[in-house]
């Protein structure tokens, strides 16, 4: 925090604190918890300040401060992170906290009797004050544990209040006494008065107790407790609770140990997605998107129960039967898409520019200007881009969005972005998933704006044969040796706009491209299996090995996994690998651009060869 809000040398003392008016300003807040308190005393702070009463405006500004951090209670050094952090600014944390400040905390905490209140600045005095005095810590532990535990109190704040006093408990060990016996028996006596009205309050108590390794004792109580009320949910029709209930059943249960009951548990999770399907599609706007979801997860919540409890619940054969729910209401999913339009884009002088850069030129020439009439896309810039849209219209990335196959299969899922100070491996993903997304619009422009009117030219100016682009397959440094002649018949078929061949032919062979150039470059290749038996890696994991860049650079590499083998993408490969691609989508332009691509790679690296020796160094080798 850089934001002077009042003297820097200012001392504020416990006279301060009491005549600041702090207890008129709690009595303000609209509600319970540290939120509610931030605003009432920053509120309260500006109005002292602007009235020149500047130890009483630092007075309920440090307050607010206090109260505006937020309390992760699992960390023992960092148990409070500012509540804001935005454009290389954050909000206070204990840190900014001057000696002074955690004295004057030190001096009032005794006569607060506002337990939030009191509970935040003992933490703080315990956290900050040198050398420790553990008495501070007790009194944080006393104030937390004095919140009750009910669903309002919970939700404002006492999720996390509870944890920390355990944390803190856990910390003083022998110096907290009885306390963390106290506190259990208090969390159990509460688990056990929750009813359904509670609504996920008995949920949210079970879930305290194993987090923190308590209620051991009292372990099969709990799940019968917790089946009991999803029963409840369920028999008056509330799905998702009775799901929440039932699945927390299957973990306490499963530490009982009962795994028949456990069992049990879980065929209930995964019926209660059954059912939210059903409701989904027999509702006033059904959607078959989301009861495609929803079978989906009841398939997977199947699978996780233990092959010695399957027989007894029909596991095998229910899986069987909501596959077929599953591929259905795919289907029909298909058609509750609708197509966003968005206004054409002039390509014209594209066209025509395309077209004049091989018109008249001879056939070497020609085929030099096609083969870079796009130069590939840029990886870094592409990320930018997409980073900086992620930026500008955040809401758009909030939520996970599906990618479905054309028979309605759920073939790929983007997460929400986190929007966290650090990117994490979700985030990653989703970042992904857009570049490939954009990626895939600039090659229907390139596929429609250059390649295809340029190859229009060429095929009007010059005749080729398959034996021309064998001979170029064969002096081409990146083709294997021994598949030259299939080479030539995929380029050729492509030439002569027979991308059904072309693609059926060339897919393969860029996989074993692929392949024995990353073995040529001492990357492992094969996997071994349980047997023995030593397999080679398909594309996929043959492009996420690290020697893949090494090999063919950032943005090939990134074109060769989009085109081939990315659910988010066109998925060429396994498409083809799985005899998923029609007829039209082996003329698509993701088709006409593999065909290009790949004749791209096989006439750029002969060129760069053939005349290396006339300039001394490669002209812009590809790979």
């Amino acid at each position: 925090m850089t934001n002077q809000r009042y003297p820097a040398d200012l001392i504020v003392s416990a006279q301060d604190f009491a005549e600041s008016g702090w207890k008129d300003t709690l009595a303000q807040a609209r509600r319970e918890g540290y939120p509610a308190m931030w605003q009432a005393f920053s509120s309260a702070a500006r109005t002292a300040m602007d009235e020149g009463n500047n130890a009483h405006g630092k007075v309920l500004w440090l307050l607010a401060d206090a109260c505006s951090m937020m309390l992760s209670p699992s960390s023992q050094n960092e148990p409070f992170k500012p509540f804001m952090v935005m454009g290389g600014q954050r909000s206070v944390i204990p840190d900014d906290l001057s000696d002074a400040d955690i004295e004057f905390f030190a001096d009032v905490v005794d006569v607060i009797d506002d337990i939030w209140l009191k509970a935040r600045l003992a933490d703080l005095v315990w956290l900050k004050k040198t050398p420790r005095d553990a008495s501070f810590a007790l009194k944080a532990i006393d104030a937390y544990r004095a919140m009750p535990l009910d669903a309002a109190t919970w939700i404002h704040g006492g999720r996390d209040c509870w944890p920390r006093a355990i944390n803190l408990v856990r910390m003083l060990k022998n110096g907290a006494g009885d306390r963390l016996a106290q506190m259990e028996a208090s969390i159990t006596d509460a688990f056990n008065a929750a009813t359904r009205a509670d609504g996920f309050l008995g949920l949210w108590l079970a879930d305290l107790l194993k987090s923190n390794g308590l209620g051991r004792s009292h372990r099969a109580d709990v799940a019968r407790k917790l089946e009991a009320l999803a029963h409840e949910f369920d028999g008056e029709g509330d799905l998702h609770r009775a799901r929440e209930y039932f699945s927390a059943a299957t973990e306490w249960y499963g530490v009982v140990p009962d795994v028949a009951k456990a069992a049990e548990m879980t065929v209930s999770v995964a019926e209660g997605w059954v059912k939210e399907a059903i409701a989904q599609v027999s509702s006033s706007s059904p959607s078959h998107m989301v009861a495609t979801s929803f079978y989906e997860n009841a398939i997977q919540t199947y699978r996780t129960i233990p092959k010695k409890e399957r027989a007894a619940h029909r596991v095998d054969e229910r899986i069987a039967e909501l596959r077929t729910h599953l591929n259905d209401s795919g289907q029909k999913s298909l058609g509750e898409m609708g197509v966003i339009r968005t206004p054409g884009v002039d390509i014209t002088q594209l066209v025509e520019n395309a077209r004049n850069s091989v018109a008249g030129k001879p056939l070497q020439e020609a085929l030099l200007s096609f083969a870079n009439i796009h130069q590939g896309e840029n990886v870094e810039n592409l990320r930018k881009r997409v980073l900086e849209r992620m930026r500008e219209f955040p809401l758009q990335f909030l939520s996970a969005a599906t990618v479905m196959s054309r028979d309605g299969r759920v073939i790929a899922k983007r997460p929400a972005m986190g929007w966290g100070s650090e990117l994490t491996a979700s985030d990653e993903i989703a970042i992904r998933a857009e570049m490939v997304r954009d990626y895939g619009m600039l090659v229907g422009i390139v596929v429609q704006g250059d390649i295809w009117p340029a190859h229009e030219v060429l095929l009007l100016e010059h005749r080729l044969r398959e034996a021309d682009f064998t001979e170029l397959a064969r002096h081409s440094p990146i083709i294997p040796k021994n598949r030259t002649g299939l080479w030539g018949k995929a380029l050729f078929a492509g030439y002569e706009r027979d991308f059904v061949t072309a693609l059926h032919i060339l897919i393969p062979q860029i996989e074993h491209m692929v392949r024995v150039h990353l073995k040529q470059a001492g990357a492992k290749t094969t996997n071994l299996d349980k047997d023995g038996v030593q397999n080679e890696n398909g594309m996929s994991t043959l492009m996420d090995l690290p020697e893949a860049e090494q090999v063919f650079g950032k943005d090939l590499t990134f074109e060769l996994r989009s085109l081939f083998c990315d659910a988010f993408g066109p998925n060429l490969r396994n498409e083809l690998a799985h005899g998923l691609l029609d007829e039209s989508a082996c003329r698509s332009p993701y088709a006409i651009y593999a065909w290009w691509l790949a004749l791209r790679l096989t006439f750029n690296t002969w060129w760069n060869a053939a005349h290396q020796d006339d300039t001394g160094e490669d002209s812009n080798g590809e790979a």
